[in-house]
Protein backbone atom coordinates (compact mmCIF):
# COMPACT_ATOMS: atom_id res chain seq x y z
CA UNK A 1 0.00 0.00 0.00
CA UNK A 2 2.13 3.28 -1.21
CA UNK A 3 0.39 6.38 0.24
CA UNK A 4 1.42 9.58 -1.38
CA UNK A 5 1.60 12.08 1.26
CA UNK A 6 0.32 14.93 -1.08
CA UNK A 7 -3.08 13.03 -1.83
CA UNK A 8 -2.93 12.13 1.61
CA UNK A 9 -2.97 15.63 2.37
CA UNK A 10 -5.17 17.14 -0.41
CA UNK A 11 -7.90 14.23 1.02
CA UNK A 12 -7.30 15.35 4.63
CA UNK A 13 -7.77 19.29 3.42
CA UNK A 14 -10.57 18.38 1.64
CA UNK A 15 -12.22 16.29 4.50
CA UNK A 16 -11.48 19.09 7.32
CA UNK A 17 -12.97 21.71 4.76
CA UNK A 18 -15.67 19.58 4.25
CA UNK A 19 -16.51 19.67 7.79
CA UNK A 20 -16.18 23.29 8.41
CA UNK A 21 -18.37 24.13 5.33
CA UNK A 22 -20.99 21.88 7.28
CA UNK A 23 -20.62 23.69 10.30
CA UNK A 24 -20.89 26.96 8.74
CA UNK A 25 -23.85 25.81 6.73
CA UNK A 26 -25.70 25.08 9.80
CA UNK A 27 -24.71 27.57 11.94
CA UNK A 28 -26.26 30.01 8.97
CA UNK A 29 -29.51 28.22 9.25
CA UNK A 30 -29.53 27.92 13.04
CA UNK A 31 -28.78 31.41 12.57
CA UNK A 32 -31.88 32.30 10.43
CA UNK A 33 -33.88 30.40 12.43
CA UNK A 34 -33.05 32.47 15.19
CA UNK A 35 -33.15 35.51 13.19
CA UNK A 36 -36.87 34.77 12.19
CA UNK A 37 -37.80 33.36 15.72
CA UNK A 38 -36.85 36.63 17.41
CA UNK A 39 -38.57 38.84 14.78
CA UNK A 40 -41.95 38.79 16.55
CA UNK A 41 -40.64 39.57 19.78
CA UNK A 42 -38.97 42.59 18.09
CA UNK A 43 -41.91 43.84 16.54
CA UNK A 44 -44.38 43.47 19.57
CA UNK A 45 -41.17 45.20 21.79
CA UNK A 46 -42.71 49.06 22.47
CA UNK A 47 -39.19 50.41 22.24
CA UNK A 48 -37.84 51.04 19.04
CA UNK A 49 -34.35 50.79 19.36
CA UNK A 50 -34.15 48.30 22.33
CA UNK A 51 -34.28 45.41 20.48
CA UNK A 52 -32.78 46.51 16.88
CA UNK A 53 -29.67 46.14 17.87
CA UNK A 54 -29.76 42.67 18.17
CA UNK A 55 -30.94 41.87 15.17
CA UNK A 56 -28.75 44.28 12.84
CA UNK A 57 -25.85 42.55 14.35
CA UNK A 58 -27.50 39.13 13.54
CA UNK A 59 -28.18 40.14 10.49
CA UNK A 60 -24.71 41.41 9.64
CA UNK A 61 -23.38 38.13 11.37
CA UNK A 62 -24.60 35.91 8.97
CA UNK A 63 -23.51 38.32 5.99
CA UNK A 64 -19.99 37.07 7.50
CA UNK A 65 -20.73 33.64 7.36
CA UNK A 66 -22.64 33.79 3.62
CA UNK A 67 -18.68 35.11 2.85
CA UNK A 68 -16.67 32.34 4.28
CA UNK A 69 -18.76 29.69 3.19
CA UNK A 70 -18.47 31.52 -0.06
CA UNK A 71 -14.87 30.73 0.18
CA UNK A 72 -14.80 27.00 1.24
CA UNK A 73 -17.41 26.13 -1.57
CA UNK A 74 -15.13 27.80 -4.09
CA UNK A 75 -11.93 25.49 -2.52
CA UNK A 76 -13.71 22.29 -3.64
CA UNK A 77 -14.24 23.64 -7.44
CA UNK A 78 -10.56 25.32 -7.61
CA UNK A 79 -8.77 23.34 -4.21
CA UNK A 80 -7.75 26.90 -3.45
CA UNK A 81 -8.80 29.27 -1.54
CA UNK A 82 -9.20 32.38 -3.50
CA UNK A 83 -7.82 36.05 -1.66
CA UNK A 84 -11.05 37.71 -2.91
CA UNK A 85 -13.48 35.82 -1.22
CA UNK A 86 -11.38 35.80 2.09
CA UNK A 87 -10.77 39.80 1.78
CA UNK A 88 -14.56 40.26 1.00
CA UNK A 89 -15.13 38.38 4.44
CA UNK A 90 -12.81 40.45 6.21
CA UNK A 91 -14.17 43.76 4.49
CA UNK A 92 -17.80 42.61 5.56
CA UNK A 93 -16.66 41.74 9.34
CA UNK A 94 -14.92 45.10 9.57
CA UNK A 95 -17.79 46.68 8.18
CA UNK A 96 -20.30 45.05 9.92
CA UNK A 97 -18.04 46.40 13.50
CA UNK A 98 -18.25 49.85 12.10
CA UNK A 99 -21.93 49.80 11.94
CA UNK A 100 -22.41 47.94 15.15
CA UNK A 101 -20.28 50.91 16.61
CA UNK A 102 -21.98 53.72 14.96
CA UNK A 103 -25.34 52.16 15.76
CA UNK A 104 -24.96 51.73 19.23
CA UNK A 105 -22.74 55.10 19.98
CA UNK A 106 -19.89 53.57 20.53
CA UNK A 107 -17.54 54.37 17.93
CA UNK A 108 -14.18 56.89 18.73
CA UNK A 109 -12.42 58.64 16.37
CA UNK A 110 -9.91 56.58 16.72
CA UNK A 111 -11.37 53.32 16.23
CA UNK A 112 -13.36 54.60 13.39
CA UNK A 113 -9.76 56.24 11.77
CA UNK A 114 -8.11 52.99 12.60
CA UNK A 115 -10.88 50.65 11.02
CA UNK A 116 -11.02 52.82 8.05
CA UNK A 117 -6.74 52.58 7.78
CA UNK A 118 -7.84 48.74 7.66
CA UNK A 119 -10.36 48.81 5.47
CA UNK A 120 -7.98 51.01 3.12
CA UNK A 121 -5.57 48.02 3.41
CA UNK A 122 -8.07 45.41 3.09
CA UNK A 123 -9.63 47.26 -0.24
CA UNK A 124 -6.54 47.56 -1.61
CA UNK A 125 -5.01 44.27 -1.29
CA UNK A 126 -8.80 43.36 -2.89
CA UNK A 127 -7.81 45.11 -5.87
CA UNK A 128 -4.62 43.71 -5.90
CA UNK A 129 -5.86 40.26 -5.83
CA UNK A 130 -8.40 40.99 -8.65
CA UNK A 131 -5.47 42.49 -10.98
CA UNK A 132 -3.57 38.66 -10.08
CA UNK A 133 -6.48 36.36 -10.56
CA UNK A 134 -7.01 38.10 -14.13
CA UNK A 135 -3.18 37.55 -14.96
CA UNK A 136 -3.54 34.18 -13.73
CA UNK A 137 -6.73 33.44 -16.23
CA UNK A 138 -4.64 35.25 -18.53
CA UNK A 139 -1.47 32.88 -18.65
CA UNK A 140 -4.24 29.55 -18.25
CA UNK A 141 -5.68 30.55 -21.51
CA UNK A 142 -2.28 31.66 -22.85
CA UNK A 143 -1.03 27.49 -21.94
CA UNK A 144 -4.09 26.07 -23.35
CA UNK A 145 -3.56 27.56 -26.72
CA UNK A 146 -0.36 26.44 -27.14
CA UNK A 147 -0.33 23.73 -30.15
CA UNK A 148 0.89 20.37 -28.54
Amino acid sequence: MNLEPSKVFNKMTDIVFGVILLALTMAMLVGAGKLFLTLWTTMTTPAVTGKYYALITDVLTLFVLVELSKSLADYFHHHRLRMTFIVDAAIVFFIREIMIMVFQHKASPADLYAISALLAVLTLLRIGSIFMFQREKKIVESTRELPE
